[in-house]
């Protein structure tokens, strides 16, 4: 299969989940709190809506876009201006923006570049970055509402991403990219191992993907994941590991009580 074709597929089948969410919900539900601070299930959904919008930008008028954002604020702001829509208007606008945003990813080839918050990227990774983005923040929808997700094949791509970013989760805090290679190993949900980095690297990474994927996005706090870290790169890497465009993260409390923070 064509890989963007590929990619859109389980975009849309990652949409269809985070909208699976989102039906059930009662108004009042909207404004349940999610792990993010400050954040309610209203504002994840605002903050998906927004950055679609901002993706079609980006794809169709990469010029105007680097323009455009320099007037960028930051999530916080998105997320306040958007609290006087009604649920109906929000779920709305989601649906509205992510249709548009996938018609604009399918004119696009997987080597077309993207520009973005952070770094430029090629198209296939444009449209990873918004399933990743989709998957994390439907885990804050999901951990509002006590609902536990089954993790899917689709894991792959935000573990792909995730490990991609190691020299950037570095870059971003403005420390020294290390130069020593990590092996990652993880057990996926449909059977079949995900692998990166070279067998013989002496730092190792070595569990499920979803706990990965969680750490990697930020939704949980190192220690309550039961990844097998060996090695002392391995270890710097997944203490900051940040696989979203913008400033570090404040990432998430252990589970113990300690102040949780929102990320991407």
């Amino acid at each position: 299969m064509d890989l963007m074709a590929e990619l859109l597929g389980d975009l849309r089948a990652e949409t269809a989940s985070f909208e699976a969410l989102l039906h059930p919900l009662g108004d009042g539900d909207w404004e349940r709190p999610t792990p993010a601070e400050g954040w309610a299930i209203r504002d994840q959904v605002s903050h998906l809506a927004w950055f679609d919008d901002a993706a079609v930008r980006a794809a169709g008028d990469p010029d105007g876009f680097q323009a455009w954002v320099s007037g960028f604020t930051s999530v916080d702001d998105i997320a306040a201006r958007s609290r006087g829509m009604t649920p109906g208007e929000l779920h709305a606008w989601f649906r509205t923006s992510r249709a548009r945003s996938l018609e604009a990813f399918a004119t696009l080839g997987a080597r077309d570049r993207v520009p973005w918050f952070g770094p430029a990227m090629s198209a296939a990774s444009f449209v990873t970055a918004r399933l990743m983005e989709t998957w994390a923040h439907g885990q804050d929808v999901a951990d509002a509402l006590g609902v536990v997700r089954e993790p899917t094949a689709r894991l792959r791509h935000v573990a792909t991403m995730g490990f991609r970013a190691r020299p950037y989760s570095f870059a971003v805090r403005g420390l020294p990219v290390p130069q020593e290679p990590v092996r990652v190993e993880l057990s996926m949900p449909d059977g079949p191992s995900w692998t990166a980095g070279p067998q013989d690297a002496s730092s190792l990474v070595r569990g499920t993907a979803l706990d990965f994927c969680l750490a990697v996005t930020q939704r949980i706090h190192l220690s309550d994941t039961g990844l097998e870290i060996t090695g002392g790169a391995a270890r710097e890497w997944m203490e900051i590991a940040q696989c979203f465009a913008g400033p570090p993260g404040k990432g998430r409390g252990p589970r113990s009580g300690a102040d949780q923070g929102h990320s991407g």
